[in-house]
């Protein structure tokens, strides 16, 4: 999953070269939709018949897909694929800010509340406010980004609060994400996906690589890896996702790194490490209740 979602940020910018940012995000939904009705099908996967649950996905196909990848695919008109998948990992301190402020599914304790701070620091830092770049297209595309983390913090938080304690296996799960978020992308057609295409053989495979595999296939593997090892365990794919970013965006497209890029990335790590109890203050920690 690190290596496939690290590499969608590659393919987004390749993809970039001959559609619009729309067209990008409108084609990796449907692809990803047909890729799971494929694997539902084949694997007979009962769908729920409860209506709310439909709703509650609807939901979290739009805050989860939609708006999230729409917003990448237009952050990376203006900022490399490396340091969009850098903001990527700040998902984990969004999700620890919206679950336990909005939706009140978790309680932060006092090495979560220093995490949340170091994480902030450090985007900071990858901005970079000091520089001039900072305050015009680049700070839009960058803003774009956190923008997408933080729909994916509130679509985590969502699930957890409204749809984890239904047994819907793996494959059902990510097929309804994706699917309903197809199926709101085919109703956007004329707004998202028309205009002008200029295809090569790169870009057709970044779009086919981007759609079946990073927006079809992982999402199956990432519901199953989360129930079989518990969200903590299945979230380090949060640690190897911006190095793979990082680093194909350097070999194959010759992007280039500012020093504060690495040190805020690094603050953002190690942020996510307090914020997930892996480091830890000490057994003493001021707890921040449900009622503050």
């Amino acid at each position: 999953m690190g290596v496939i979602w690290g590499a969608s940020f590659l393919f987004i910018k390749i993809a970039l070269g001959g559609l619009s940012f729309g067209q990008v995000a409108w084609t990796r939904l449907i692809l990803g939709a047909l890729a799971l009705t494929i694997v539902v099908l084949f694997m007979r996967a009962k769908l729920p018949r409860e209506p709310i649950v439909y709703l509650h996905f609807l939901v979290i196909a739009i805050t989860f897909c939609v708006i999230p990848h729409l917003l990448f695919s237009w952050a990376e008109q203006y900022v490399t694929s490396g340091l969009a998948s850098i903001y990527n990992a700040t998902t984990p301190i969004m999700t620890a800010i919206i679950a336990a402020l909005v939706f009140r599914v978790e309680k932060l304790v006092g090495g979560q509340v220093l995490g949340i701070a170091i994480g902030i620091i450090g985007v900071v830092v990858i901005i970079g406010p000091w520089r001039a770049a900072a305050l015009e297209g680049d700070l839009a595309g960058q803003l774009a980004c956190l923008g997408a983390t933080l729909c994916y913090g509130f679509s985590l938080s969502y699930a957890r609060k409204f749809v984890s304690q239904r047994p819907i296996p793996g494959a059902t799960y990510a097929f309804l994400n994706i699917g309903l978020a197809g199926v709101v992308m085919a109703l956007l057609t004329p707004v998202v996906a028309l205009g002008p295409v200029s295809l090569d053989p790169a870009i057709v495979a970044s779009l086919l690589m981007l759609g079946i595999l990073g927006t079809g296939v992982a999402y199956v593997w990432n519901i199953n890896v989360l129930r079989a090892w518990g969200p903590t365990a299945a979230s380090t794919v949060t640690y190897v996702t911006p190095v793979v970013g990082v680093a194909l965006g350097i070999i194959v497209l010759g992007e280039t790194l500012s020093w504060n890029e690495p040190v805020g990335a690094l603050l953002v790590l190690v942020g996510i490490l307090f914020a997930q109890r892996r480091i830890k203050l000490g057994r003493r920690q001021a707890v921040i209740s449900e009622h503050g």
